[in-house]
Order: C-alpha cells, then structure tokens, then sequence
C-alpha cells in the first residue's frame, strides 16, 4: 500500500477531506496514492504537514524500488 495513503488513513482522513486541506482535487490524492501521479514538491510538503510526517516518511523512494 502506498504510504500517502498509509498515512492518510492512520490520520483519519478520507481522500477528500486531504484534498480539501491540501487545495487539490480528490482525484489528484486518487492518483498519488495509485502512484499515476508525481506531485509538485510544494504539494509533497502540504500533505507531509498535514500528515504529520516527514518527507522521507512519505515520499522517500530506495533505489531499485522507483
């Protein structure tokens, strides 16, 4: 699962009310979360405040995973 989506749901948020937060569609949080969609830097910071966590936490990539 992706960890937009992990930390999302730990949060207690659904795709909308992430969207809401974070002045972007639900579906653009439907595609980052599907990983259809690379977000902005600046979007990845807003959802990491949001969240509560970190862009390592959320968005880190290991090499060979990407």
């Amino acid at each position: 699962m992706n960890k937009v989506k992990i930390s999302r749901v730990e949060a207690g948020l659904t795709q909308i009310e992430l969207a809401d937060k974070v002045n972007v569609t639900r579906q653009t949080i439907s595609l980052i979360e599907k990983g259809k969609y690379n977000p902005s830097l600046r979007l990845c910071l807003d959802i990491c405040y949001v969240l509560n966590k970190t862009l390592d936490q959320i968005f880190w990539v290991e090499e060979g995973d990407a």
